[in-house]
């Protein structure tokens, strides 16, 4: 089944979002904190985040037809992220600091990119500002 460009395109862009809301709220330099980090200290609650975002990431790699290769990739992170959630205290903490959902998304989103082309996100997304006309400033 082929899967048209801005179908593909608006899977990256759920990527985007469930990347930064998962593991970017906020940024330390190369690191961040999301709801995935913070919700890894109140048990249940994060295992229930983390299968949701996961799944929806699932559903969207399907939905834009991303190879078998990727989707595997994708649901190892995801595993690794999820079952780390169950463990007290040292799973909590390796679940804070594992970007599960940033890696899986990450590897959607090059996949979608290989195949569609490079995807924007929408102004207030981290996409390109929009700029005003450019304006004459030669004297007259």
């Amino acid at each position: 089944m082929a899967v048209s460009r801005d179908r593909a395109h608006q899977s990256w862009r759920t990527a985007e979002r469930v990347k930064r809301l998962s593991d970017r709220l906020v940024g330390f330099g190369p690191f961040g904190l999301g709801l995935d980090g913070i919700l890894a200290w109140v048990p249940g609650a994060n295992l229930i985040y983390s299968l949701g975002a996961g799944g929806l990431l699932i559903v969207e790699g399907l939905a834009a037809g991303a190879s078998a290769g990727t989707l595997l990739r994708m649901a190892v992170y995801l595993a690794a992220d999820s079952a780390t959630s169950e463990v007290p205290i040292v799973g909590w903490a390796i679940d804070t600091v594992f970007p599960a959902h940033l890696m899986a998304a990450k590897a959607l989103q090059k996949d979608i990119e290989a195949r569609h082309g490079p995807a924007e996100m929408p102004h207030g997304w981290g996409g390109k500002k929009k700029r005003g006309k450019l304006r004459d400033i030669t004297p007259r």
